[in-house]
């Protein structure tokens, strides 16, 4: 199977600056009821790079479904103007205030999208309230019944060491018949494996109505305290139904493998399979800089890895991040494509 190629830089100079947008990262993305995609992009500066004005986070930008075989074309953002406004209201290195009271939680340097999703007319979005970027200090869901473009907190949240601090990141897809919603979650250091719960679309705010996939020791069954389903060290995700040639719908995780510096992808018919016999192959590699190809799918200090909305297993396009973190730039969002369809077992 050939590794993805690069097909543009979906952010940065020349690409973003209408939105007020140098540099930024992630890039999760849905399809908004009302049509458009819909990205979730973190720590987002003015200018290229990371640092100087304009700092927030998380963002949102919206794209026209149309453009993504020849490169994803940015419609708008979610603010009064072009200008991407951050969607959450907290301060940096501020007091998080909820309701009428402080939160707790002191000096939250900044909040950090995981995913989206979207329910009926709404779309969720979880996030990371950290203390210091690996420090998560709380997780929590906003809510938009406007297509993404304005948000309020969904009034549920979890505490950073929740499930020993593997529900900091998350991704999650809601099944075909609407019943069950699927996550996957990790911890946000990139060296833990994967824990498998649902929850019922219509409880999604609800703490209490998520139940976990458990290993009894003998069985494996729902209701129980989640039982790593992928042992290693994983980062950012994104679990979407993906069509192939046929039509038929298969559960596609797109992961960051930061044990083996890569992102793969693993087809599955359902989210109970067993990601140890999964069908699995790398779509990006990391490399040195000076190794780097990224038409051969070769990217020094890559991240991320989220599946654009009306992608097939043949025709799949995915969202890669990276950060010079020695020079501070690159530190942008990519697009690239990859055909996947020798996934799908004969």
């Amino acid at each position: 199977m050939e590794p993805a190629h690069k097909v543009c830089d979906l952010t940065g100079p020349g690409i973003t600056d209408r939105f007020g947008v140098g540099g930024t990262d992630l890039g999760a993305m849905v399809r908004a009821p009302d049509g458009p995609l819909l990205s979730v992009f973190g720590d987002t500066f003015e200018n290229a790079g990371v640092g100087g004005p304009g700092w927030r986070s998380p963002i949102i930008l919206f794209a026209d479904p149309a453009s993504r075989p020849d490169g994803l074309r940015w419609t708008g953002s979610a603010g009064p103007g072009e200008y991407a406004y951050q969607v959450v209201d907290y301060t940096h290195h501020g007091y998080r205030r909820v309701g009428r009271s402080v939160f707790a939680w002191r000096q939250i340097s900044t909040v950090l999208p995981t995913d989206l999703i979207t329910i009926g007319n709404d779309v969720f979005l979880h996030v990371m309230a950290c203390r210091g970027l690996g420090n998560p200090r709380a997780t929590e869901l906003h809510v938009s019944h406007d297509g993404g473009r304005t948000w309020d907190p969904a009034g549920c949240r979890w505490p950073g060491a929740h499930l020993g601090g593997l529900f900091q990141m998350l991704t999650w897809e809601i099944d075909p018949a609407g019943e069950w919603v699927y996550a996957l979650t990790t911890g946000f250091q990139r060296d833990r494996g994967l824990l498998l719960q649902r929850v019922r679309p219509d409880r999604l705010a609800d703490a209490a109505a998520w139940e976990g996939w458990g290993w009894d020791g003998a069985t494996w069954g729902w209701g129980r305290a989640p039982t790593e389903v992928l042992p290693g060290a994983f980062g950012e995700m994104s679990l979407r139904r993906v069509p192939d040639a046929s039509g038929r719908e298969w559960w596609l995780l797109v992961v960051f493998d930061a044990g083996n510096y890569r992102i793969d992808a693993y087809l599955l018919d359902h989210p109970t399979a067993n990601l140890h016999a999964a069908p699995r192959t790398t779509l990006v590699q990391g490399c040195g800089w000076d190794d780097e190809d990224h038409g051969a799918g070769r990217v020094a200090q890559l991240y991320g890895g989220y599946t654009v909305p009306g992608s097939t297993l043949a025709d799949l396009d995915v969202v890669v991040s990276q950060w010079n973190t020695a020079t501070n730039w690159p530190y942008k969002a990519m697009q690239f494509h990859a055909d996947v369809s020798s996934l799908v077992p004969a």
